[in-house]
């Protein structure tokens, strides 16, 4: 509108070119209507449809249709940004909009060209009409430069950002589908697992009744513990795929007890905690899993450098819980990947690759972040992860 404008002025004063002002500046004015109304209608809308958008450009094409027709047609050399709105359209309209697009600048350039009211004759800077088209010309490639340069650049923009949103969903499927896959796999192991578990646990039970000293009997009682413990773990691998697939809840746990089994399990580990879960009675299943994940890499990681140290920070705030487990590991190197969103891809030796990117995956499901850095003051790694809304309002 602005350029517009400044043309009409330039054009009808220094230059000393007849022009009827009346219908030029209608047009003008028409377009600046149409655009508070569109400005107003863009950022009210969600997703605009093919036709919305072609109804847009079909408004330009009207308007340079009229401007061109009231200054000479297809003398004037602005007719040629009839071909802009074909070039806009290609980028940003299916296929069969393009063609229609392309229609109507077609029938826009003709009725300029048949009902033009020719240009009068030039009195002012220029000598002749051939060299105010000239410099028609040289304004008119300016202008398509710039609306190529703004337009073209904004719309690859969006097209890349699209691009790498479309890869990062794709990435996110796949790893998805293995994580299913996976859980399908790890329900039939736990049905296969349940009962000679039970039986093992029968006979440690004999075994123990039968024990003659204080230190067999003790050392059945952990074996029964250890295996009561495996069994546990064994029957929740169903829980949540069950309460997924049929809508019923899933059972919450408490997050001090998988903790504390956790300790049974690995009995050599240092645990040094800070913070607290008091306001926390039970959570997802999920978030069990996940500290129980995040706490076997950080032990297996000291493990390796000669440290059976683990520091685990839990702190309930509000309605979030934000969790930190430092290892004193040998830390990763900068060119490693810091959280790999893939399934089996790990660096420790004989790790199977899914702590964590099934913790990325669980936390992401969860609505939360997840985050790995370097320690500030020593050897390893701390790893941390917030989730929102974690307790019922």
């Amino acid at each position: 509108m602005a350029g517009q404008a400044v043309t009409v002025l330039i054009v009808t004063g220094p230059l000393g070119v007849e022009l009827p002002e009346t219908p030029l500046w209608a047009g003008i004015g028409a377009l600046a209507l149409f655009n508070v109304y569109a400005t107003w209608r863009a950022r009210g809308a969600g997703e605009v449809s093919a036709a919305a958008l072609f109804s847009h450009i079909l408004i330009d094409v009207l308007l340079l249709t009229w401007m061109v027709a009231w200054s000479g047609g297809v003398e004037n050399p602005f007719s040629s940004l009839f071909l802009l709105p074909i070039a806009l359209s290609i980028l940003a309209l299916p296929s069969r909009w393009v063609w229609a697009t392309a229609a109507a600048s077609m029938a826009g350039y003709c009725a300029s060209a048949l009902l033009a009211r020719e240009l009068p004759h030039v009195h002012g800077v220029f000598s002749d009409a051939f060299s105010i088209h000239k410099a028609g010309m040289m304004v008119t490639f300016a202008v398509s430069v710039a609306v190529v340069l703004i337009f073209f650049t904004r719309i690859a923009a969006a097209w890349r950002k699209s691009e790498r949103e479309v890869a990062r969903l794709r990435e996110q499927f796949t790893r998805n589908e293995g994580i299913i896959a996976l859980a399908t796999h790890a329900a039939s192991v736990a049905h296969e697992l349940n009962t000679p578990l039970g039986t093992l646990t029968l006979m440690v039970e004999d075994l123990a009744s039968e024990a003659t000293t204080d230190a067999q009997r003790e050392e059945y009682t952990t074996m029964r513990s250890l295996l009561l413990v495996c069994r546990d773990r064994v029957r929740e691998l169903a829980t949540p795929a069950e309460a997924g697939r049929f809508g019923t809840p899933a059972s919450s746990v408490d997050l001090e007890r998988v903790i504390e089994r956790w300790l049974l399990i690995r009995p050599v580990v240092d645990l040094r905690r800070t913070g607290s879960t008091a306001g926390l009675e039970r959570v997802d299943p999920a978030i069990g899993h996940l500290v129980l994940a995040l706490l076997n890499n950080a032990a297996d990681a000291g493990e390796q450098a000669g440290s059976n140290r683990v520091d685990l920070h839990v702190e309930v705030e509000r309605r979030a819980l934000r969790v930190s487990i430092r290892d004193y590991g040998v830390g990763f190197e900068h060119a490693q990947p810091m959280l790999p969103a893939t399934l089996f891809r790990t660096n420790k030796p004989g790790g199977m690759g899914i702590g964590l990117a099934l913790s990325h995956a669980t936390v992401e499901r969860l609505g939360g972040t997840l985050s790995m850095q370097a320690a500030s003051d020593g050897p390893g790694v701390v790893v941390s992860f917030e989730l929102p809304a974690v307790l019922e309002a």
